[in-house]
This record gives structure tokens, C-alpha cells and sequence, in this order.
């Protein structure tokens, strides 16, 4: 019999677990064999761009530095190689770290090029053509939900708006989508689900499934697989249910409606080694478990500046696009030891025949290829405290000690000679070992003798592929440039400015005309239907979080039909996300209908610190300033100062810089200078 043992000579970081092994221990056998039949079909595993902008600061990243990161998410057989991309249907609306632009303003408006998903679709698919793509809307333009507000009302106008992004994917940019959800995180209605089949099917979209709802748990695994069970109508138009951190289980009802499971968001942690061993334990155990097929990360990159809502939560970091500085963390790694050696479509053996619990503390998932030929076996061994998720952050203590296991392999498996071996170890001493690839091994008389240790994940595959993909070492993080100008004539018509990250609203360039040329344009006339509390305001930040004396300028055009109430520039800007609604900060609002302006604390104005008339203003464009150092604010319009204010609250003493428009409406921005202050 051949031992596969982790030796000094193979694997130096691995020493300290071994030395836990006793030699004279017995060993435990796990038997794989196909011949009972196969399991569930396996899904596939993915990241999800949604949540507001998510990848945004990707986009702005140098060409070549943009290229690797990509190639380390989608490339197949280099890095994270994944199976499945999921993407916010943009609504205008906050939806966590951002807001992404909708493809539909009103019923009779359609535009297929706003926004960064499109971009990031062709991408990925330039890179795997077989990768499956996932639509979810987060909110949905005011229109959709009529005069009440209520996007179930009426439910196929409700189902063609996501039906028309469907269509926009394939006719505008040749992009198939292959799923479809209902409302992240927020409660389904059956009619609605019903209706959004009928009219997929009525456009030629039989072919785009229906995942149904995700939400939490306790509600897809409970109410709506009741449903399902009770209506087969429903039952007809849900293809999987995906549920949002599942914690590795599902339900008996869930099971028995027959349909796919999914864990449609998971992970969700910081992507530390901590983080890294949450993802290899949920990708195993969601089918220990929960009999659950697919999974997919929130979110495929950390590309949103730093200090906005779960920042480090993406499964590697690009953040910096003005350095062209990223890091490809270990959950990358993790993942790549399923995605690398398995398709969407294998099979999962059973339990208990190639799926199951090691009796010392972790698991073991094997598949096997459509035509039978290839077959890899997955097993991890991740401790309590060295796999702790964010959400769910509790979970039974169990324990994990090294363990000698004997894999034996019947069946048609019974003819395997030799296996590629993949090997992980987190949480060692000095540096972890990251997806390391070990010698060939030998299977003799159908088994096969395992050294484990904790914390390590081990992937067997007979496929010969696989590799950690290296670019060269990226460019050195640098802070936000300063002095920094942006005159928005580099961009395309349509697009989101990258280092302007809309909180509220929806900024994009347009074209002008006159001097001016492409300006950027608040674009949301009307209250959205949202994910997350909001206020009647556009709000785009941008810079860094740590801005305590900074000077910002803008040209500002806030005039004709449809125009906001106002335009302001901001420096200190706190509370983004969810809580944009309630961010303090020094504000400056400027009035150009009605020569004023206002100096207030916070976005919503419920207090003004100082206020009055603006002379000197033109018709059209004006230029605005604000110099915030100390305790004291100047601000200045076509370069006069209109107030000198040295009494600021104390607290945020620090943040963002921040242009935005009182209310919702049209508002143009061009020639954005933030600087330090003048005098210093």
C-alpha cells in the first residue's frame, strides 16, 4: 500500500502538524464508490459583483495590472477559475457600497451601456466563454412600483424590466444570461415569480433560469419551499432555490422539493487566512450538510474604497487604481482548489460513499466527470477558531485533531493509478502554503494511506491541469494622488466616473457642449425603490477616508428642466453605504436659482451652521470652492468668498470629499481640483 505523507522534504511549513502524529495510530477508512449511484449535480462556484459598485475601482486600474487581476479571477486553470459570475441588476439605488445605474430610467428609456457590469461580463467571458452569468436586481427605479410604490402590483411590468436587461445582455453586448434572481434580500411573492417565467419564456428565454429568493435562510429554506411543495405552477418556474448563508445546512422540505440549493451569497469575511478557511470549510460542507450545489462569494473583489461597508470582504483586493497595487489573497487559492478541478454539470458522490465527515474534525466532497473518466476528491480539516465566518459568525464548537485516513476506492473508481495532489496549509508558523502542487502519487490495491494535520486542504484529482497562475509582483501601494483634476474627457458617453463612488443618485458623463465638453451628470430624477434607507439627494465620494484639511473646486451648471434643487462640494464626509442618508460632514450648497447658499453639518440639512446670498453668480456655469482647514471653512463662488466660518463641530474631524445635488435632478460637474489647503 502507498502512504501519501506530507514529508520535510515536501512540504517544510507542514512539519508542525505532523509531529502531532503518532505513528502507532490507527487509521480510519473512507470508501469512494459510485457504485450505490451518483449524488446531486454539482453548479458550480462563484463571486458576486453587486452590492453598489462593488468592482468599480477595477475598471480605472493601468491595462496591464487590470488584465492580471482579471486572469486571476476568470482565466481557467490560473486562478480563482470561477464557474459562475453573478451581477447587480443597477437601479439607481444604494444597495451596500454604492449605487449602480439602471438600464431603464422610465418605461420608454433604454441604455445597455451605463455602468461597469457590462464591462465585466465581457471580461470574464473573454477569458472562460463557459462561464455562467447571474442577474439580481438590489432595488429597482421609482417607476417599476407605479403610484404605490410596490414592485408585486403589478407583476409582468415588474418581470419586464428585468426581462429587457435579459434581452439588452444578448442583443447589445452578446452576452447570454443563464440565471436570474428575484430581490436580494428582501421578501419574493409567488405571483411575481410566476409571472417572471411566463415572461422570459414569451421573449425566447426559456433557457435563462429562475433562482427563487435569495434571502435568508428561514425564509427559502422554510416559506418558499412550502410553497413550492404546494404549487406546482410555482414548482414549474424555480429552478434552484438560493439562499443567502445558509451556514452549511438546509432543510428536509428543501431537499424534498428536488430542486438545486444553493447558497447564492456566502462568505462574506475578511480575506485573511481566518477568512480563507471559512470559504474551504462552507465549499465543502454546504453538501456535507445541506446537499447544497452551488455557492457563491459576496463579493469577487475588494474594489470600493477603503472605509466603506465590509471593506476586505471580497475574495482578493483591488483598491488602488492609481497605483496599480492589488493582492491576490489566499481565499483566491481556496477557491481554486474546487474550481480548478471541476466543471459545472459533475456529480457529487453520495454520502457516506465519497461525501462525509472525518471522525477527527473536518470533511470530504469527491465528483466525478460526465463521461466518468476524471474524478478529484477534496478534503479539509479547518478548526473552529481558524475558520470563523462573519455571517454566520456562530457556529457549534467542534473539534479537530490530525488523523491518519485510508481512502479506498471501489466501484469504477476502483481503476484510479495515481492522483495530482493540491495542498493548503493555514494558520502555520512563518508563512502559510498556499495551493502548493506536491509529486504525483501512486494508488496501489485501490487505496491510498493520508497523513492530515488541521487546518490544511488537500485537493486528489486525476486531471493533469492546474497551476497557481504568478504575474510579476504588482506596483507598491500609494495613497490617493494629490494635487488631483479630473476634466472627465477621457471617459466614454455613459460611463461612471471610477474614482467617483455614487452613495446616492447616479452620476455619469454626458456631453455638454460648448467649453465645457463631457461634464459629469447627476441622473436620477425620482426616489428609487430601494435596498436600503435613502434621502431625496445625489452624493458621489471620492478620495480618502483619512481628508482632515483639504481644498475642493468645482465648475457647476444647475439650471433648466428637471434640475436639482442646488448642487454642493463636501470635505469630512462620514457615513457611506447605507447610512449615506445621515452623513455629517462640512457641506456647501450652493443655490444658483436663487443666489444663496448653506454651510451645514450633515447632507440632509435639519441644521445650517451659516447661510445667505451668493452675488456675482452667471447664468449657466459657476465655479465653486471649498477650503476646510482646522476648525475653519471658506468658501467661495466664480472665486469670491461668500463665507468664512471658524467655529466647525469637532466630530468628523476627518473623511471624504464629496460633490452632490440637493435634490434629486439633473446637475453638471466638470473641472473637479482636490488639493491640499491653499496656504499651507
Amino acid at each position: 500500500m502507498f502512504k501519501f505523507r506530507f514529508t520535510v522534504d515536501m512540504l517544510l511549513t507542514s512539519v508542525l502538524s505532523l509531529i502531532l502524529w503518532k505513528s502507532g495510530s490507527s487509521f480510519e477508512m473512507y470508501t469512494f464508490d459510485d457504485t450505490p449511484g451518483l449524488g446531486r449535480v454539482f453548479d458550480g462556484i462563484g463571486a458576486i459583483s453587486g452590492g453598489g459598485a462593488t468592482s468599480k475601482l477595477l475598471v480605472g486600474y493601468p491595462e496591464q495590472q487590470r488584465n492580471e487581476i482579471l486572469d486571476y479571477l476568470f482565466k481557467p486553470n490560473f486562478g480563482a477559475s470561477f464557474h459562475i459570475l453573478k451581477v447587480e441588476i443597477g437601479s439607481d439605488t444604494q444597495s451596500t457600497d454604492g449605487t449602480e445605474s439602471t438600464h431603464m430610467r422610465t418605461p420608454d428609456e433604454e441604455n445597455y451601456d451605463r455602468g461597469y457590469e457590462w464591462w465585466l461580463m465581457l471580461e470574464a467571458k473573454k477569458r472562460n466563454p463557459d462561464i455562467k452569468i447571474y442577474g439580481l436586481p438590489w432595488g429597482f427605479p421609482g417607476w417599476v412600483g407605479g403610484s404605490t410604490g410596490n414592485i408585486y402590483v403589478d407583476p409582468d411590468r415588474t418581470a419586464m424590466y428585468v426581462v429587457k436587461w435579459v434581452m439588452g445582455a444578448k442583443v447589445h453586448h452578446n452576452i447570454t444570461v443563464d440565471y436570474v434572481g428575484i430581490w436580494n434580500e428582501r421578501l419574493y411573492n409567488t405571483t411575481y415569480i410566476k409571472s417572471l417565467r411566463k415572461n422570459l419564456d414569451a421573449n425566447g428565454l426559456q433557457n435563462t433560469k429562475v433562482i427563487a429568493a435569495d434571502d435568508g435562510s428561514n425564509i427559502s429554506w422554510s416559506t418558499l419551499t412550502a410553497d413550492i411543495l404546494a404549487d406546482p405552477q410555482l414548482a414549474a418556474a424555480v429552478y434552484g432555490i438560493g439562499v443567502h448563508h445558509p451556514g452549511t445546512f438546509s432543510t428536509p422540505s428543501a431537499i424534498a422539493t428536488g430542486k438545486p440549493l444553493w447558497a447564492s451569497e456566502d462568505y462574506s469575511t475578511p480575506n485573511n487566512q481566518t477568512g480563507a478557511g471559512c470559504w474551504a470549510r462552507t465549499l465543502n460542507q454546504n453538501y456535507v450538510n445541506g446537499n447544497v450545489t452551488g455557492c457563491i462569494a459576496w463579493a469577487l473583489t475588494t474594489s470600493w474604497y477603503y472605509a466603506l461597508p465590509y471593506f476586505d470582504h471580497g475574495l482578493m483586493n483591488a483598491f488602488e487604481p492609481w497605483s496599480g497595487n492589488y493582492e491576490v489573497s489566499s481565499p483566491i487559492w481556496v477557491t481554486a482548489h474546487t474550481t480548478q478541478f471541476t466543471r459545472i454539470g459533475w456529480r457529487y458522490l453520495k454520502h457516506g460513499s465519497g461525501a462525509g465527515k472525518l471522525s477527527r474534525g473536518g470533511s470530504y466532497v469527491a465528483l466525478v466527470s460526465p463521461d466518468g473518466k476524471d474524478f478529484t476528491i477534496i478534503i479539509e480539516t479547518m478548526s473552529h477558531d481558524g475558520s470563523v465566518c462573519w455571517n454566520p459568525k456562530s457556529i457549534p464548537w467542534y473539534d479537530v485533531s490530525p488523523q491518519n485516513i485510508t481512502l479506498v476506492f471501489d466501484g469504477s473508481l476502483a481503476g484510479i493509478t495515481h492522483f495530482n495532489p493540491f495542498f493548503t496549509q493555514l494558520h502555520a508558523p512563518g508563512e502559510p502554503t498556499i495551493f502548493k502542487q506536491l509529486p504525483p502519487i501512486v494508488v496501489l490495491n485501490n487505496r491510498l494511506d493520508v497523513y492530515l494535520g488541521v487546518n490544511q486542504l488537500l485537493t486528489l484529482t486525476t486531471l493533469g491541469h492546474g497551476r497557481k497562475g504568478q504575474y510579476p509582483t504588482p506596483p507598491p501601494s500609494k495613497p490617493f494622488p494629490l494635487p488631483y483634476t479630473q476634466d472627465f474627457e477621457s471617459y466614454r458617453i455613459d460611463e461612471e466616473p471610477y474614482l467617483f463612488a455614487q452613495q446616492i443618485g447616479s452620476f455619469e458623463v454626458h456631453q455638454a457642449g460648448g467649453s465645457h465638453g463631457q461634464v459629469m451628470r447627476q441622473m436620477t430624477l425620482r426616489m428609487t425603490i430601494p435596498f436600503c434607507n435613502q434621502t431625496a439627494a445625489g452624493i458621489a465620494i471620492i478620495g480618502n477616508t483619512n481628508w482632515t484639511h483639504i481644498y475642493v473646486e468645482a465648475d457647476v451648471y444647475d439650471d433648466g428642466t428637471d434640475a436639482s434643487k442646488g448642487v454642493f462640494i463636501a470635505a469630512r464626509v462620514s457615513k457611506r453605504g447605507c447610512k449615506t442618508n445621515s452623513s455629517q460632514g462640512v457641506f456647501f450648497f450652493f443655490y444658483p436659482q436663487d443666489n444663496t447658499y448653506q454651510l451645514a453639518p450633515t447632507l440632509d440639512r435639519k441644521s445650517i451652521l451659516q447661510g445667505g446670498g451668493v452675488g456675482g453668480v452667471t447664468k449657466g456655469w459657476n465655479n465653486i470652492s471649498l477650503n476646510v482647514e482646522g476648525t475653519t471653512a471658506v468658501g467661495k463662488v466664480n472665486n469670491k468668498t461668500v463665507f468664512t466660518y471658524s467655529d466647525l463641530p469637532a466630530e468628523p474631524d476627518q473623511g471624504f470629499v464629496a460633490v452632490g445635488t440637493g435634490s434629486l435632478g439633473y446637475a453638471d460637474f466638470d473641472n473637479v481640483k482636490i488639493t491640499r489647503p491653499s496656504g499651507t
